[in-house]
């Protein structure tokens, strides 16, 4: 059940949006085994005054194609399985919405069952193992 903040530079048409949203969600499907209703993603689209990334730093050249991702899943992956993901990721971006893979920069963070509620004040149910 991981949660999504996608960042960028605005002026991306609602179309864009979508198939990187759809691209992104692909790769957590297959990489993750997200289920595919499981799909929480929020668009944050920033001036440029407002995102300073350095174009170089560990990796690049960045343009102004850069997205910063920050998903926060909650069962911990191992490293393979993370990498795989990175890979699909960036292979999916680059076909559709056309994202060079220099521009994708990705932050995963691990949250406990307790850290979630997706309603009514309840924890995760799914992650505390809890069945109703």
């Amino acid at each position: 059940m991981p949660m999504s903040r996608i960042s960028l530079l605005k002026g991306r048409s609602p179309a864009y949006l979508r198939a990187l949203g759809d691209s992104l969600q692909r790769a957590m499907e297959e990489a993750f085994n997200v289920p595919p209703r499981d799909r929480f993603q929020l668009i944050h689209q920033h001036e440029q005054h407002e995102m300073m990334i350095d174009p170089g730093y560990e990796g690049g050249p960045r343009s102004d194609n850069f997205v910063l991702i920050a998903i926060t899943i909650g069962k911990p992956r191992s490293t393979e399985v993370k990498q795989a993901f990175y890979q699909r990721l960036v292979a999916l971006l680059a076909e559709s919405p056309g994202i060079p893979s220099e521009d994708v920069m990705v932050v995963v963070t691990a949250a406990q069952g307790e850290d979630w509620s997706f309603g009514g004040g309840r924890p995760a149910a799914s992650l505390l193992g809890i069945r109703s």
